[in-house]
């Protein structure tokens, strides 16, 4: 690893068991955010689902209003805003006052959403995403810049501040962002090489790698964001990147292994490969190491032993290290939270992580 500083960031999408009380899943998700502002971690990332009892929050923007008045420092990001299930008008003005309620420590991340039932319940296709979240993407941006009078018309929205615009009395203002021009916006990536991580490199959008990709994938991430990048006369970064691990960290590391197998994190897995096999209309493709691996070994130890970090301290310092100097130069860890079925196991991780991993990575 260069000596390029590593940001960190904690990713809550979340996933919690059914059966385990809403508040009290807010509770804990909330004091994982006190701790890692306390732990110094630099960004706080929470998804949106609106059809789960798993992945529970419903508008992450609402959580982390209440994060931001707990905490000092941490930024904090919803991870993604799905933009296909809400007007960009709407999304602009909330991201706007979220951004200066923080005081500029707002973080966005632009997506899809993917639950079946969101799909459902606000009428989306799902070949239409792309293109909602694209048009709602260059509405958002247009409405930020804050100038009036302004006229949109799209395929899916339109927005119109035209008429009865009284300056005096301030009707017909856009509110713009605290932060200028903007927020940093980032936007997921699951493919090896999409289009839509192609646009973003050339607009200077970062993006966030999911957790489950197998580095081989991560490599192809790079690669392909550095090319559309260097193409549009930018060049990319580290600031640019950030990876998304399951990272454990215990003791020894046959304890850490035995953990992941068997707690919240192996229940994670778990959950998204069956919810890709039963839901999932791209199949099990994006979590497979290339395309010759066959279904059958798309596993939870196919994961444990290739994509997972879990291991002593030193053990996950080793894998880290391999890691960036297989996949290329990502300037920001983000470590995906688990839900805390042994609340004294996933605190432990997290200091040992802060305390004796870290030191290492940037020493």
């Amino acid at each position: 690893m260069n000596s390029t500083h590593l940001r960190t960031g904690m990713f809550v999408m979340p996933i919690h068991p059914p059966t385990k009380p809403l508040a009290q899943c807010l509770d804990e998700d909330l004091e994982l955010a006190l701790l890692c502002d306390r732990l110094g971690f630099d960004d706080f990332w929470v998804g949106e689902h609106h059809s789960s009892s798993v992945e529970n929050i419903v508008m992450p923007e609402i959580f982390l209003g209440k994060v931001l008045g707990l905490t000092e420092r941490i930024r904090v990001g919803p991870a993604p805003v799905c933009l296909q299930y809400h007007h960009p008008a709407h999304v602009a003005g909330r991201l706007a006052l979220l951004d200066h309620l923080s005081r500029g420590r707002l973080n966005v991340c632009f997506g899809p959403g993917a639950i079946p039932t969101d799909l459902e319940m606000f009428g989306v296709l799902p070949s239409e995403s792309g293109e909602r979240v694209s048009e709602a993407i260059e509405m958002i941006l247009r409405l930020w810049d804050g100038t009036v009078p302004v006229q949109m018309e799209g395929k899916f929205w339109s927005v119109s501040v035209c008429k009865n615009l009284h300056p005096d009395f301030g009707v017909g203002h856009l509110h713009r962002p605290y932060q200028h021009p903007h927020p940093p916006i980032y936007v997921p990536s699951i493919s090896r090489a999409s289009v839509g991580l192609a646009k973003a490199a050339e607009r200077g959008f970062r993006f966030i790698s999911h957790h489950m990709l197998h580095p081989g994938v991560l490599r192809q991430q790079w690669e392909a964001y550095s090319h559309a990048a260097s193409a549009a006369g930018r060049t990319p970064a580290p600031t640019d990147w950030a990876v998304s691990r399951n990272i454990l960290v215990a003791d020894t590391t046959a304890e850490a292994r035995r953990l992941a197998r068997n707690n919240s994190l192996g229940a994670c897995i778990q959950y998204i490969l069956g919810l890709t096999r039963a839901a999932g209309h791209r199949g099990l493709g994006a979590w497979k190491r290339d395309e010759h691996q066959a279904d059958a070994d798309c596993t939870l130890d196919y994961f444990l032993n290739e994509v997972v970090i879990a291991g002593d301290p030193a053990s996950v310092t080793r894998q880290l290290l391999e890691l960036r100097d297989a996949v290329g130069p990502f300037g920001t860890l983000v470590v995906t939270a688990h839900d805390w079925d042994d609340p004294a196991v996933w605190k432990r991780s997290l200091e040992l992580f802060v305390r004796e991993v870290l030191p290492q990575l940037h020493g």
